[in-house]
């Protein structure tokens, strides 16, 4: 189950790369095709997090289930 969390926490890791680039598109005049890139990302990225909640919470997380999860 160890190899399960530290697989969260790399997830987590890579989300927190993802998120500290917003400033530089927030800096980049707005178009319809970045908006609807961001948008993909935002409903993936709390997609990713709402199945890793539930895995956590039902204590069936395992390396396994995170794959599922972010493939899904």
């Amino acid at each position: 189950m160890h190899a399960g969390y530290d697989a969260l926490v790399d997830l987590f890791v890579s989300f927190k790369g993802f998120l500290s680039k917003l400033s530089i598109y927030a800096e980049i005049p707005p178009t319809l095709a970045l908006t609807n890139v961001l948008v993909k990302i935002f409903v993936e990225l709390i997609s990713t997090l709402t199945l890793a909640t539930k895995q956590v919470k039902q204590g069936r997380f395992s390396e396994s289930s995170l794959v599922i999860a972010t493939v899904g």
